[in-house]
Parts: structure tokens; C-alpha cells; sequence
């Protein structure tokens, strides 16, 4: 088990990224695609719960930099059962994945006059399963992934058997 506690700070997302990687790594069934997808569900996950806090603070990143905003995000990866899991938790206020509004789809030109909304379907696309559980003050955003076997690779638009992508 890995245990950390990044400031809520946008430039703390690469070394997220860097520890998943090098955890993944040490597991011989998960190859360096998959580990791929990893260091991007969890790139997003980090990213949503910093723009979390920063919005729930006020706080606004200028030239690309904030300085650490309230409480630290806590990142806890479970490697057990030929899974790896992670936990991102927040505290910025919490929301409801289910309210999400819903962007046309990447192929669709209107999509250009949307910027970001991309996070939690690539969450979704890239896990093998995803919960959002509020927290006091936040989310904890649990995600599954297994290795997987060659084969056809799901997509935003074909989303696997389950539908969750």
C-alpha cells in the first residue's frame, strides 16, 4: 500500500502520476500500456480534486501556479488480487457525478466550444470501475483497474460491456 498527501497545488499532479507509474511497474501483469491508462485515470482524478479545492477556496492559478490551497489531497493506492486500487480524496465541497452536464461527443464539431469536460468519462473509459463517494467536505473518487489481455480497446464512444467505459 502507498500512501500520499500532495498540496493541493496543480504542479504536485506529475508526481501522482510518477508514483502510480513506478507501482505499476512493479507488477509483472500490468504492461506498459495499461500503466498508461493508469497514469492518466489518476493525472484526471488529481486534477479534478485540486480544481476542486482551488474553486471551493476561491483560488484562481495564475501562469500555471497556485500556492497549496486547504487541506492536502490524499492519494492511496492498493496493489492486492491482481488489481491496482486507487483512492483520490478531496475536500472541495463535494458533487454529484450524475449532474455532470453532458458535452457533445469528441467527434462532434460543437465539441471545440467546450473547454475540458473530459475527465470523468476518461476515468470511466480507462478503469475498470470508478465510485464517487462523498466525503466531509469532498469526494473520494475509487478506482479499480485489472490488467488486461490484447484485444479491442474501449473507447468514449464504445464503452465496454458494462457501459461504464
Amino acid at each position: 500500500m502507498v500512501e500520499l498527501e500532495l498540496p493541493a497545488r496543480p504542479e504536485v499532479v506529475s508526481v501522482a502520476r510518477l508514483v502510480i507509474g513506478a507501482l505499476v511497474a512493479t507488477d509483472p501483469l500490468f504492461d506498459d500500456e495499461r500503466g498508461a491508462d493508469l497514469r492518466l485515470a489518476i493525472s484526471e482524478a488529481c486534477t479534478n480534486a485540486i480544481q476542486a479545492q482551488m474553486a471551493q477556496h476561491g483560488v484562481v492559478a495564475r501562469n500555471g501556479y497556485a500556492g497549496s490551497v486547504g487541506e492536502p489531497i490524499l492519494m492511496l493506492c492498493t496493489v492486492q488480487d491482481g488489481q491496482i486500487e486507487v483512492a483520490v480524496t478531496d475536500h472541495g465541497g463535494g458533487f454529484d457525478p450524475n449532474g455532470l452536464h453532458v458535452h457533445p461527443e469528441v467527434t462532434d464539431p460543437s465539441r471545440l466550444d467546450y473547454e475540458g469536460g473530459f475527465g470523468i468519462p476518461l476515468i470511466k473509459m480507462l478503469a475498470d470501475s470508478v465510485e464517487f463517494r462523498p466525503n466531509d467536505g469532498g469526494t473520494t473518487v475509487v478506482m479499480r483497474f485489472k490488467p488486461r489481455t490484447p484485444g479491442p480497446r474501449r473507447t468514449l464512444t464504445n464503452r465496454g460491456p458494462s457501459g461504464l467505459g
